[in-house]
């Protein structure tokens, strides 16, 4: 079996860290500041995580070179690949984040709209660059709906058909990420996540609900996801990468155990 990827994820609005439950927007008052996206993303480096995930939840072209600028400052301190997604539409906006310093992008709304955007940019720069991230939501006893605009909206397409069809089309890492457990810390939503993950031939990244290390370890080992990504309980400093690595490993799932930074 690979190693497990243990991957926190920060999202970002105005330049600052935020946390929010259940794709709360900040005009609704529904986000809270947890901190300097720079800061965070050293700390995490330093306790051994495998990847880190930046979202840009304002997404505007005012806050874009705002973003860009936490990349690059992320990128010259940290070692640990990073990933930023949020607002990109373009394989232009690919490649201003790549060039700041991001190892890959993420893809939702805008890959929704042009699924033909997956394909250019995984011509352009690679599948293993291109993440599609599926926002999705349970609307009956055994479906799972994609949403776009942040949850805001429908999509009308079904969760596993949709990340089959964005892997057709290049994508190289699935992100799912379940809206109804987004900030509520009740755990990752297991059914939907090995039925994407046994559904397609790339790594599944699994998102929204970890409210302690058990609910990590259930997504990767019962729902088979190659990594599980985490914000709350990191941020919050209820544990840390390298103790959720250490509980993994008591329970026989591989981790990379890099030494610890100082």
């Amino acid at each position: 079996m690979l190693a497990k990827r243990v991957i926190p994820c920060l999202d970002v609005h105005a330049g600052a860290v935020t946390r929010g439950q259940q794709f709360g927007r900040a005009e609704e008052g529904g986000l809270r500041n947890v901190g300097d996206p720079v800061e965070l993303a050293l700390r995490y480096n330093q306790q051994g995580a495998d990847e880190l995930v930046f979202y840009d939840i304002t997404a505007t072209a005012h806050n874009r070179s705002t973003m860009v600028s936490v990349i690059e400052r992320a990128a010259d301190q940290c070692f640990m690949p990073l990933t930023v997604g949020g607002g990109i539409r373009t394989v232009q906006d690919m490649y201003a984040m790549l060039r700041a310093g991001a190892d890959k992008v993420s893809i939702n709304s805008s890959a929704i709209r042009d699924p033909d955007l997956i394909r250019a940019g995984a011509e352009k720069f690679g599948s293993q660059c291109i993440v599609v991230s599926i926002d999705v939501k349970k609307v009956g006893p055994d479906r799972w709906e994609v949403f776009l605009r942040g949850g805001r909206e429908a999509a009308n397409l079904e969760a596993v058909a949709w990340a089959v069809r964005a892997c057709e089309l290049g994508a190289g890492e699935i992100v799912l990420n379940s809206i109804d457990g987004d900030g509520m810390k009740s755990g990752y939503d297991l059914e939907i996540t090995r039925r994407v993950s046994e559904a397609v031939p790339v790594p599944v990244v699994a998102s929204g609900g970890a409210g302690n290390v058990q609910h990590m370890a259930d997504v990767l080992l019962l729902a088979k996801a190659d990594a599980a990504l985490a914000a709350g309980i990191f941020h919050s400093g209820q544990c840390t990468v390298r103790q959720a690595k250490e509980h993994f490993a008591e329970r026989g799932i591989p981790v990379r155990m890099e030494p610890l930074l100082s």
